[in-house]
Order: structure tokens, then sequence, then C-alpha cells
């Protein structure tokens, strides 16, 4: 690896430096090109100068290059600049949100360790949990995700992780983040984030006392649904070495091309994240006043039980809305109905996005569990993109109507 390319090249980021500037300007390696825009190292692997230079960076001596699996200059980009903006010591990034999440739990638990979890979470994380890591003899307890007392009766002598999702998918239920982790910290374990829904230009839990936070960067950090990946952001630098030995024998890693798309996402995730928030409030609004809604989550709104929690931890509220019709046939003909809007499950993008969670992200989990985390057949998430929002409201307006009487 040549001196140009070295992730330690520096490119005028300062210390103090804002969000803005970080998700701009952190982490570019400039080669001898004198490239503006970061380039995309599209490659398997890396040549050495001599046979010497190989086997020292094999066993570690030298910090070279050796292939893409676990070392690549364009995913290294994305994993300081995500780190920047997180306020963390390091970050690994992986191939999917999910293999972030199994990454940190293959690297911090081994078998006969016990994980608390909060009920409400991404569908595909409780099944992880709940189904998967059994296998591998890891159990798991879940709580409700605003209820401190559950969380201190839940933990015993095997628990070694606290995991959340805040705000929750799809109820935008919040925990208190400083609770959680002084909770964590009087054990000696670590607080794990999903802090997928608000990214680091809304909540900053390592600033709040967690200890390693997770994304989907195939969400809000890429922002226009082009490409899969994840992050995993570590408040210590010393769990870097586990969790990239884990990646390295394990793969699941993320594409070079992939992280270049993320770095540019990230570029604008600050002017994206607001816009979503204000669009959102607004919808979210609108919703409560329309007839035929049953109930509005959203930690905006005033009525919300944890507006002043949201309003205390996060810098917006983000551009998730979910709210509940009279039942699963209403909802899947609003669906239907609408027009404008993407019926698909993913969301954090630029389009706004309709789904009925109960039979499609959170649809592999018990019908009991889903009752117990709230989540009702009639309940449809609107993941609110950056179109004029009285479009979106246009749009749910008439399909809430054509439903109703159809």
């Amino acid at each position: 690896m040549s001196e140009d390319l070295s992730p330690n090249v520096q490119t005028g980021v300062q210390p103090g430096a804002g969000f803005e500037t970080l998700a701009i300007r952190e982490g570019i390696a400039r080669s001898s090109y004198g490239e503006h825009s970061e380039p995309i190292f599209a490659t398997s692997s890396f040549v050495f100068d001599s046979a010497s230079h190989a086997a020292a960076c094999f066993s570690g001596d030298d910090d070279g290059y050796i292939y893409s699996r676990f070392s690549n200059p364009s995913v290294d980009s994305f994993e300081r600049r995500l780190a920047a903006l997180e306020g963390g010591a390091a970050c690994v990034a992986t191939a999917s949100g999910m293999s972030a999440i199994l990454a940190t739990v293959m690297t911090v638990l081994q078998q006969g360790d016990h994980i608390v979890a909060s009920r409400s979470m991404f569908g595909s994380t409780v099944t992880l949990f709940e189904k998967l890591l059994p296998k591998f003899g890891i159990k798991t307890t879940f709580v409700k995700v605003d209820n401190l007392q559950q969380w201190q009766d839940a933990v015993t002598s095997s628990t070694r992780m606290l995991f959340v999702e805040t705000p929750t998918n799809p109820l935008a239920e919040l925990a208190d983040i400083k609770q959680l982790a002084a909770l964590a910290d009087s054990i000696d374990i670590p607080l794990v984030v999903d802090n997928c829904f608000c990214t680091p230009a809304l909540q900053q839990p390592l600033q709040l006392g967690a200890h390693i936070v997770t994304h989907s960067a195939t969400k809000y950090l890429d922002g226009q649904g082009r490409c899969v990946g994840g992050a995993v952001v570590l408040s210590d630098e010393a769990q870097q070495d586990d969790m990239i030995a884990f990646m390295r024998s394990a793969g699941p890693s993320m594409s070079p091309f992939n992280a270049w798309v993320f770095n540019k996402g990230l570029e604008t995730l600050s002017l994206r994240m607001h816009q979503h928030s204000r669009n959102a409030l607004k919808l979210a609004t609108w919703l409560e006043q329309r007839s035929g809604v049953n109930a509005v989550y959203y930690p905006g709104l005033e009525n919300h039980p944890q507006h002043e929690l949201a309003k205390s931890q996060q810098q917006g509220f983000g551009g998730v809305v979910s709210f509940e019709l009279a039942d699963k046939a209403l909802a899947w003909k609003t669906i239907d109905n609408t027009k404008l809007l993407s019926i698909t499950a993913n969301l954090g993008d630029a389009k706004t996005t309709i789904t009925h969670p109960a039979s499609t992200t959170h649809g592999r989990i018990s019908a009991e569990a889903r009752l117990d985390a709230g989540i009702a057949d009639g309940l449809i998430r609107v993941a609110v993109g950056l179109e004029s929002v009285d479009d979106v409201i246009a749009d749910l307006d008439q399909a809430i109507m054509n439903a109703s009487n159809s």
C-alpha cells in the first residue's frame, strides 16, 4: 500500500468540526491523482512489494491492505466517517444491518450468555434473538422498551448484553438511553443501541452512555434505497480487533461500491433527516385529525407519551409514522388504493413508502408476539420521504376514503 493511499492522510478536518463538515470531509484519503470525489477501490486483493511485505501484512506487523473481505480503502473511508458522526472510537462495516447485529452478538457473547432486549424491534431482529441464537446457546429475555423495572428484573447472573432499538419499529416507542446505560454500567456489560430510525444526525447514543451502536446503512445512511449494508460503531477501539477477526473468518463484509454509495449518502444525511422529520410531523398531525384513524404513533406529537424524552435525547423526531385503522382488510385496501406511495417494506428512502407491518416486517413472528408488541392487524407504517408532504397527505386521504367506501 503506497503512502498516498494511507488511511492516515489528512484532508483538512480539524478537531471539533461540525456534524455537516464531518459528514462531507471526514475519512477522505486522497491518492496521488488528487481526485476530489473519493474513488472506489473495486479490487478483491492487494499487491505487496515483496514476500516479506506480504508476510508482515498477514501477521499484522504492517497495516497494509490484504483482502477486501476485511480490509479495503473505500470501506475504511465509510467506517471512519460514520464513527466520527456517532462520536465513536471505531466502526466496522458489514454486509447488512442484520449482519451488523449478528457480528456484535457473535463478538461480544459466547455459549451460555443471556441478552435482555426490547420486545418492540424489527421482526428479523426478534427472529434472530428468539429462534437462531438459542441454537448457539444464547438466550434472550424480551421486555417492554420503556419499563426500566422490567429491564432490571430480567437481568440474571449470565446476562452479558442489553440490546435496544429506539425509536422502535414500527410504533416509535422510546427507551431512555441514559437509564439503560447506567444499568449496563452497574453490571459491567455493554448497552447496544440500534440507531437505524434516527441516525447520528438526530440521535447519538454513545454520547448518552451507550457502548455500541448498530446501523442498517440500507436505510437513511444511504437515503435512496440503492444498496444493502450495515455498520457497528464502537465506543472502545479495543473492541475493533475482535470484531474484525470475526469479519475476517465469517465474511459478512461490505462491498467497496456500497461503501462508496453510503459515503455519498452521509454527505446529505443531516439535511435529509431534518426534512424527513418535518414532513413526518406534518403527516402525523394531519392523521390525528383524520376520521377513521384510530391511533397515530409518532414521538413528535405532543400527546405521545414519550414526547419529552424524545425532545431530550433526539435532535428531531424521525421520518416514520404509523397509524391504526379498524382492521386488516381496511389497512390492505388503504395501501392498495395509494397511487403516489411505494408499497415496500424498506424505509429511509427519498420516496415515501407504505407497508402493513403485521404481514411484512413482522410477519414471521408469532401472532402472540405481535400482539404483545402492540402491532395490530390494522396498523400501517409510513416512512415519509422527501416529496412535497401535501402530496403524500392527499394520496393517503383519497386512499383511506376509497378504502372506506369500497
